[in-house]
């Protein structure tokens, strides 16, 4: 399975970001992410801490 290139803290901190009233828009062109990859790992690690998601990518 291919790894990812972003780290939990940056998934965590995208979302945190787009929670704390940011455009998605922003958000992504900040990161350099498409929407669609944001709103993938919104739907995947979105509740987790940062803990929380390195277990479940461990899993």
């Amino acid at each position: 399975m291919r790894k990812s290139r972003l780290t939990e803290e940056q998934i965590n901190g995208m979302t945190k970001e787009q929670e704390a009233r940011l455009p998605t828009a922003e958000v992504c062109r900040k990161h350099r992410r498409s929407p669609a990859t944001f709103y993938k790992l919104k739907a995947k690690y979105g509740g987790l801490g940062v803990s929380d998601a390195r277990r479940l990518r461990q899993l």
